[in-house]
């Protein structure tokens, strides 16, 4: 009887759905696959980004490098993720989603597995470059295919879902490069890691046949207002709101990029910690790092885009100052540190997917998500770069003060942006 009265409802008479895992039941059939594709694409991402990190010690030590050429690594893949950013989404505006998609992991693949082949510094920096143009765009591509599929109510845990692939991403990484370099010698375990960046040519192949972009999405590009341009994301109606997520972006990775690729070398130079000993500490940051994201996503849904930054932005910068200002050889109290470290500056990046996506309207969407989320990367960038050249005089602890500097300057960009909760993507 009361299965016959539910068929009967209309949807809006339907009772909502709350539960936890109701943001996966939204999705649909199609969603669900998109997010999979989304997940997996930026967990491998993530992988290949942490081997060059976990592996700047072996690779200062060959080519025999400053701190501050070492940082450089990092800072080049970051600068050029940029152009990456911006060309997939306008790909992805212009060839859809999907295709756009398959284009970024194929290029991040491809050049992480050269990076393992460079015989000099030089080279080593090129590919390493080149491989930031498929990093740079991968992650703004994918969370617009599943922004586009989830409901308003919960786009906040959806893309909260998506971004916990960075996580798993990062905890594969270590559990590779704990295995890789005990079993090998440092001049060859960082060449094996970045050959491993392989991986993401399989999740191609499952990609290219089981996912596709949400209709809506297609229906605007095949219209004549769906030719997504570089120049109308910085029309009047849309300049105010390009500026100021690029600021907002620039803060928050700023602060980010610089602890994940300091913090491993943080706990080698300053805290003498064993490669083992590194493992088992960032074991407890990536555990924060990966509920982070789970509970940030919820928390955007509940608090509001904004507060959700707010929030987890002077969290983050108390977090920095705390976790660098430890006595020595309190290591223990490191170690205990390490989780709502990464619980924090994870979380405050839940909110991103779909308030990026939030902020535009289809058409450009993913011109306006990849610009504003990679010039945001590209300019944070240096936030480790100046931490690597300050690092021989400050310390690599001390210089990480500057990672709070950019949380600072998130706080500061929110001031002229709107707040999208519960806004639909039609």
């Amino acid at each position: 009887m009361s299965t016959t009265r539910t068929s009967r409802l209309s949807k809006d008479e339907l009772p909502a759905d709350h539960g936890a895992f109701a943001w996966l039941r939204a999705l649909g059939p199609r969603g669900r696959r998109a997010f999979g594709g989304a997940f997996g694409g930026y967990a491998l991402d993530s992988y290949d980004f942490f081997t060059l990190p976990l592996s700047m010690v072996a690779i200062s030590a060959y080519f025999g490098l400053s701190s501050g050429r070492t940082g450089l690594l990092t800072t080049v893949t970051l600068v050029v993720s940029a152009v990456g950013g911006v060309l997939a989404g306008i790909l992805a505006d212009r060839i859809g989603r999907v295709k756009a998609l398959m284009i970024t992991v194929l290029t991040y693949a491809l050049f992480t597995v050269l990076c393992g082949f460079a015989p000099t510094y030089e080279t080593l920096l090129v590919f390493r470059a080149l491989q930031g143009l498929g990093f740079g765009g991968e992650w703004a591509v994918g969370a617009i295919l599943v922004a586009e599929y989830a409901s308003a109510q919960h786009r906040g845990r959806t893309l909260g879902g998506v971004q916990s692939a960075w996580a798993a991403g990062w905890a594969l990484a270590v559990i590779v490069y704990t295995l890789v370099f005990h079993f090998l010698s440092p001049d060859t375990a960082w060449r094996v890691m970045f050959w491993t960046g392989a991986l993401p040519a399989l999740l191609v192949i499952w990609v290219r046949r089981n996912v596709e972009d949400a209709p809506h999405a297609v229906a605007v590009r095949e219209s004549s207002a769906g030719r997504g341009s570089f120049s109308a994301i910085f029309r009047p109606d849309l300049l105010r709101t390009t500026m100021f997520a690029v600021l907002l972006s620039t803060g928050v990775q700023g602060g980010y990029y610089t602890l994940a690729t300091w913090v491993p070398t943080y706990l080698k130079s300053d805290r003498g910690l064993t490669v083992v000993g590194t493992g088992g500490y960032l074991t407890f940051l990536i555990s924060g790092a990966f509920i982070g994201y789970l509970t940030g996503g919820y928390l955007t849904d509940r608090l509001g885009r904004k507060r959700n930054i707010v929030l987890f932005a002077v969290l983050s910068a108390a977090c920095i100052l705390a976790y660098t200002n430890i006595p020595s050889g309190a290591n223990g109290l490191v170690l205990v540190l390490g989780f709502p470290l990464g619980f924090c500056m994870s979380a405050i990046f839940s909110g991103f997917g779909s308030f990026l996506a939030e902020l535009y309207p289809t058409a450009v969407r993913g011109t306006g998500q990849g610009f504003t989320y990679n010039t945001g990367r590209a300019v944070g960038a240096f936030f480790p770069a100046l931490v690597g050249f300050l690092a021989d005089s400050w310390g690599v602890g001390g210089a990480l003060v500057f990672g709070a500097v950019g949380y600072g300057i998130a706080v500061l960009a929110l001031l002229g942006l709107p707040e999208t909760r519960g806004r639909e993507l039609t």
